[in-house]
């Protein structure tokens, strides 16, 4: 008899939530502190801060992964299930993610907020608008672009050049044909014609900046930092010239304040920011780690897609700006994503292929050489498929030891946090030997295209790095306005450690082409856009919208 395995919003809706009061009671949050969103989710406000200013911050945990397949790896559940089982060995640890985004909730993903019974809630609501903060984001970001065309419209004193405006609209919704278009058609009441385009709500900028600011000052000064083109006469224009930044600061005042909900078993989780990791930093606010800090003894938090990607600027960007570093750091690895990196057909992933996962484990391997150049100390955590074969976890975790890297198997999608005690002991225990610093890859003072050949090469495992005219064009920008010193932020496939989706494994011999370098002076980066990467995602042949429903009752289903 075939046994039916519940999906998460199954498991989601049949739980048993705490009220988000309850959880802020436990974990020592005041009432004055809290800004209820309803019974389960709540606002917590940054005068927390003032408070627990004298408190010894937590550990920090960081979760990161092999290169993303299809197959999926379970990197958010991962999360979730080590937050858990931290908790259940006796330590007093918080969750820290980002929000899902609307793109990838209706295209490709589905939900974001970890899975089975290591899983984040309430799952329907954090998948579907939240608190309203990629919203605020977007009206924010979009504020800034009627400002600059109604400027240009009534007068333009400040002498902006329409052709070399680089600010984008944009929305939180995959939406290809909205990438590059054109405004002001239809006369004079229209106002002026120009080409723009649309980017993904969580490749703004104003999104980079929300996440690395660390006060509402801060905010407000970034976001007057902000690039948006020049004057006819080839001066630099700024969002502060238009005098915009007030106003985008007082759309995004709450949306500032992280949000507090919790796991399936009652674990706060702090859920605020959501930069993709491809195109932008790829984690979470460092108001929400930090207040995690400030609250427990441990924050366990993610950075997105592969090591090579959210880890890196993690480290790179987040941490440099912020001060952080984290005590330990998990790679997530299942035997599936590996086959898949060996050659093995996704439909056939099912399948023992011990053959196919020793050609696969090279990703695995050069990830593990990544966290090493950071001076980190690697722990694997081995996601459990129930079609995993005892000869497959047993390669993969000898495989560890001969790296001398410590490996746990875990199976915190069907146990939550009991399926994850053996992480959770590793991590502890290395978490307590936790050294004041980590190395980074590059130094900020660096030129641009020495960082960059350095992350290529180090980090992707590029011979060398390859720069289009329009790279070129916008490269002396970037030092003609002195940002040079900027730390950079790779926009480039999840799929592949190089440029190309299509080499799996751990590709060798390639070249790393930079197609554009794009400017966010105002969250203090620079972005090199590099092979065919988008900052406008499009919907698959089969998204995921269409699998999503409601019934008479307002019960969401296929989330």
């Amino acid at each position: 008899m075939e046994i039916k395995v519940p999906s998460d919003i199954e498991i989601a809706q049949n739980s048993q939530m705490k009220t988000v009061s309850q959880i802020a009671e436990q974990w020592g949050i005041e009432d004055d502190e809290l800004e209820l969103y309803g019974k389960y989710k709540a606002k917590i406000n940054l005068k927390i801060f003032e408070r627990l200013k004298d408190k010894p911050d937590g550990k920090l945990v960081l979760v990161t992964a092999i290169t993303p397949t299809a197959a999926g790896e379970g990197k958010s559940t991962t999360t979730v299930g080590l937050g858990q089982a931290l908790n259940k060995i006796g330590k007093k640890a918080i969750i820290a993610l980002r929000e899902p985004s609307l793109g990838p909730v209706f295209g490709v993903k589905g939900g974001a907020a970890g899975g089975g019974y290591s899983q984040v809630v309430p799952m329907e609501d954090i998948n579907l608008h939240f608190t309203g903060d990629m919203h605020a984001i977007t009206a924010a970001n979009n504020l800034l672009a009627a400002a600059i065309d109604n400027h240009i419209n009534h007068g333009n004193t400040l002498n902006i050049d329409p052709r070399q405006i680089v600010w984008k609209r944009v929305m939180d919704m995959n939406d290809r044909s909205l990438r590059r278009i054109i405004v002001g058609l239809g006369g004079t009441t229209n106002g002026v014609p120009r080409e723009t385009g649309f980017d993904i709500t969580a490749a703004s900028e104003v999104m980079a900046i929300l996440c690395l600011a660390e006060n509402l000052q801060e905010l407000k000064n970034r976001l007057g930092n902000i690039f948006i083109g020049y004057t006819y006469d080839k001066k630099p224009i700024f969002a502060r010239d238009l005098n915009a930044n007030g106003a985008m600061t007082a759309l995004l005042k709450d949306a500032f304040m992280p949000n507090l909900v919790q796991t399936l078993e009652g674990t706060p989780a702090i859920i605020h920011g959501g930069p993709f990791a491809n195109i932008a930093q790829g984690t979470n606010t460092v108001v929400a780690t930090k207040m995690g800090l400030s609250l427990s003894d441990f924050v366990v938090t993610e950075a997105g897609f592969g090591f090579d990607l959210g880890a890196e600027k993690f480290i790179d960007i987040k941490c440099q700006y912020a001060g952080l570093f984290p005590c330990s750091v998990v790679l997530v690895a299942t035997v599936r994503a590996l086959k898949y990196h060996g050659g093995k057909p996704l439909k056939d992933l099912s399948q023992p292929d011990i053959e196919a996962l020793k050609k696969g484990i090279g990703n695995l391997e050069k990830h593990i050489e990544n966290m090493k150049l950071f001076g980190i100390h690697p722990i694997i955590a081995l996601n459990r498929f129930i079609s995993d074969t005892q000869e497959e976890l047993d390669y993969i975790v000898q495989v560890c030891k001969n790296l001398k890297v410590e490996v746990a198997v875990v199976d915190v999608w069907g146990k939550g946090g009991e399926g994850a005690l053996n992480l959770a002991t590793i991590v502890e225990h290395v978490a307590t030997k936790c050294p004041n610093h980590h190395n980074t890859l590059y130094d900020w003072n660096w030129t641009p295209e020495q960082k960059i050949e350095t992350i290529a090469k180090k980090i992707y495992g590029a011979n060398a790095v390859d720069y289009t005219a329009q790279a070129k064009s916008d490269m002396e920008k970037v030092y003609s306005l002195g940002l040079d010193k900027l730390p950079v932020c790779v926009a480039k496939t999840q799929k592949s450690l190089s440029d190309n989706p299509e080499l799996l494994g751990r590709p060798k011999d390639f070249v790393i082409t930079v197609r554009e370098v794009e400017i966010a002076s105002g969250a203090g980066f620079i972005i090199p856009i590099t092979g065919q990467i988008m900052r406008m995602p499009g919907l698959p042949d089969e998204p995921a919208a269409e699998r999503i429903d409601i019934d008479e009752n307002g019960r969401i289903i296929g989330l």
